[in-house]
Formats: C-alpha cells, sequence, structure tokens
C-alpha cells in the first residue's frame, strides 16, 4: 500500500487564518439579504441563503472557501445556559460575496421536528434564529475555523470531485466561484444529494453552469422518489454506479481530489461505491485499507478511521 508521500497528486494545501474572532468575544455582524435557495418553493424543507456583512470587523478579507463561521443565537438554552455557538459552512467565495470580502454568505436549513420521548415540537434553535432575522438585522458572528477542507494552493494543479448532500452545497459553491474566478482551470463534477427534486439547492445556477463550460458536470441522486433517468431511488454514492465511466474519467486521474460534506454516513457508501468501480493501487491514491477491512461489502461507518482512512487525496466535513 503506498504512503501519502508516494502517491501522485497529493495537494499542497494554502494557508489558511483560523479563530480571528473566538466565541468568547464575538463581533456584530449584519444581515444584507436571505433568499429561498431551494429548486422549488414547494419544498418540504426550508433553506435560505443568508448573507451577513461582517465589513470592518477582523473577519473582513481573511475568510477563505471551504471554512466555516460561527454564530451565537441570543438567549439561554432549558439550564439556563447561553446557548452555544453554531459553525455554519461559508458559501461564498474567498473574495467574498460581492467580490471585496465584506459580506460572507451560508446556507441554512431550518431545523424543524418533533422530541423523540413526548412528541413535543423541537425548533433548531440558530437555524431558525439565523432564517428569521431580517435585513438590517445585526447576528453575532465568530471564526473563521478550518484549515484543511480548502481547495489546494494552486487549484489549477487538481481536477474534483464533490460529493454533497443537503446543506453541505454550500462550501462547494463557494469553491466552484474561486474557481470560476480563475477561469474553471479544472474539470469539476458535483453530485448533490436530497431526499426530494424540490429539495435541491441551487440547482439553477449548477446547471446553468453545466450548460456553460465543457469541463463541469452536474448529476443529482433523490433519495425518496424515484430518480428519472434510471427510475429508481438514489444516494450519492449510487451516481458512481450509474455513471461509472464518468466516475472513473475522474478517480483514474492523477490529478483529481475528492471532497465528501454533508450528513455523517455518506462517506462509507461513496467509500464502497468507489471501491467497487477502482482496482487496489488505484483505491489506495483516496484510501488506505487494511487487510482486516475485507470485502468493501461488508465496510461500516465504524471502521474509519481504524481501518479505512482517507489519505491527502480525500478530504470529509461530515455532520
Amino acid at each position: 500500500m503506498p504512503s501519502d508521500d508516494t502517491i501522485p497528486g497529493v495537494p499542497e494545501l494554502r494557508v489558511v487564518e483560523q479563530h480571528l474572532v473566538r466565541p468568547d468575544s464575538p463581533v456584530t455582524g449584519r444581515i444584507v439579504s436571505s433568499e429561498r435557495c431551494t429548486v422549488s418553493a414547494k419544498s418540504a424543507f426550508f433553506t435560505r441563503h443568508v448573507c451577513v456583512d461582517v465589513g470592518g470587523t477582523p473577519l473582513e478579507g481573511r475568510f477563505c472557501a471551504g471554512q466555516s463561521f460561527g454564530v451565537v443565537p441570543p438567549g439561554t438554552d432549558p439550564q439556563g445556559r447561553p446557548h452555544k455557538l453554531r459553525l455554519y459552512s461559508i458559501a461564498s467565495p474567498t473574495r467574498g460575496e460581492h467580490g471585496h470580502g465584506a459580506v460572507l454568505s451560508t446556507t441554512v436549513k431550518r431545523v424543524v421536528d418533533e422530541h423523540y420521548d413526548d412528541h413535543r415540537l423541537f425548533l433548531g434553535v440558530c437555524s431558525n434564529y439565523l432564517c428569521d432575522r431580517q435585513v438590517g438585522d445585526e447576528v453575532l458572528v465568530t471564526g473563521p475555523a478550518g484549515k484543511r477542507f480548502v481547495l489546494p494552493k494552486d487549484p489549477s494543479r487538481h481536477d474534483y470531485v464533490f460529493f454533497a448532500t443537503g446543506t453541505g452545497i454550500a462550501p462547494f459553491r463557494a469553491m466552484l466561484m474561486d474557481l470560476l474566478q480563475a477561469g474553471m482551470p479544472s474539470r469539476v463534477l458535483v453530485v448533490m444529494g436530497v431526499p426530494f427534486e424540490t429539495d435541491l439547492l441551487y440547482h439553477d445556477w449548477l446547471t446553468e453552469l453545466q450548460d456553460q463550460h465543457t469541463e463541469f458536470n452536474y448529476l443529482t441522486a433523490v433519495s425518496r422518489q424515484l430518480n428519472p433517468d434510471v427510475n429508481r431511488r438514489l444516494y450519492v454514492q449510487d451516481r458512481i454506479d450509474t455513471h461509472p465511466d464518468l466516475l472513473t474519467s475522474y478517480l483514474d486521474s492523477d490529478r483529481t481530489l475528492v471532497y465528501v460534506c454533508g450528513m455523517a454516513g455518506m462517506e462509507i457508501g461513496i467509500f464502497k461505491a468507489m471501491a467497487r468501480h477502482l482496482p487496489p493501487d488505484r483505491l489506495a491514491h483516496y484510501l488506505a485499507v487494511k487487510p482486516e477491512a475485507g470485502d468493501p461489502d461488508d465496510w461500516t461507518r465504524k471502521m474509519i478511521p481504524r481501518t479505512i482512512s482517507p489519505t491527502k487525496r480525500t478530504f470529509l466535513e461530515v455532520y
């Protein structure tokens, strides 16, 4: 099994700043826009693209696509303690939403659920707070956070496969905008998974990118209704099975990096599908698999990272 040091195409990541604004000393940002970003207003989920002006704070011009920032909601929890901050992936490019570094954005889904024990309504504290904010409202923010889930120092030296579920598309929107600013110097594949077709995020924009750039590919995977092209339900990893030639054309290249962002558990499905379609020497470029891992069909998430671990060409951000 090759080591990361001997595998071609291992990226040199850009150096980023972190924790310029700490949770115990948040700064004030201001909401400048908040818009629904699902493909349809009939979506069962309420997901918004929220833009926050951080001009004049230490965050201005010092965040990077792929990083996160914190939001501190007001009030206290049931124990009377101040609410803890929540982290949100930055969905705006490194230059900022409007190109001047002052406005960052994120993708927020309202959390609306029931308590398991007594079926009372449960509302996500920070997601609903942030989605409720109106233009001009102030919010307390921190950050940036994260240093590994970012593009390489020289993005043009690599191609990219982005797997996203739900709001996990946020950092990929940011990275794509960075690549577009550089003239789209790379091949990029985005695989976007959602429960229903109406839940697709930034879908029109991603579809337009595919129409405009021959080096950009966009696939969707809908898990709770039939996908028209295959007449069955799909998760993101299933697109490796339905489009093996396209996926292997990326994964066979020493230029390619794999990024995974979204719900915890999606990564093992992707790893199993990659193992089905790639020979062991090629799979080793993305995953370090110990002999005791056994048959990929029997892999479980508990085996990560003890017996199955991502190499430096595979990036995970799951929650």
